[in-house]
């Protein structure tokens, strides 16, 4: 077994600065997206990936792969998103085992009301915070941690 490499101290504040401020804005966004549309972030993100797919309407594991969540969560969380009649399923012809989860008018309205506020309080906290240059590097750095976590284990 190989030796632990450590974080020097520059490495441990910025790994922990990143850490506090993803936990910190992930709960800000959702305690003000809730307080504003009655949408969790979780709800928002699920609306997000049906309402760009094409007829509003995706396969659960796609859905799944979209949100890199565990099937218990996913299949929890649809299931009390269907009891407020913002999503369905529905029965898949090509697939007799398959359904797909679609978009509901409810669904579509309550993401379309939740959208600007959601986008202003983003903006607000998070984009307006960087210059240009800095929201590039951002997608930069993202890109490449998402690359690696991509990858086959080397």
């Amino acid at each position: 077994m190989s030796e632990t490499r450590w974080l020097d101290d520059d490495e441990q504040r910025a790994w922990r600065a990143y850490v506090r401020m993803q936990g910190r804005l992930g709960a800000e966004l959702n305690r003000r997206l809730q307080a504003s549309s009655g949408l969790s972030l979780a709800d928002y993100d699920v609306l997000v990936h049906l309402t760009d797919a094409p007829g509003g309407r995706l396969r659960p594991y796609e859905l799944q792969r979209e949100l890199h969540w565990e099937q218990s969560r996913l299949s929890h969380h649809l299931g009390r998103m269907q009891k407020r009649g913002l999503i369905r399923r529905e029965d898949c012809d090509e697939d007799r085992r398959g359904a797909y989860v679609l978009l509901t008018p409810a669904g579509r309205e309550a993401i379309t009301e939740a959208a600007p506020d959601h986008v202003e309080t983003v903006r607000r906290l998070f984009i307006d915070a960087l210059d240009p240059e800095q929201i590039s590097a951002l997608e930069r750095l993202a890109d490449r941690v998402l690359d690696r976590l991509e990858a086959p284990d080397e």
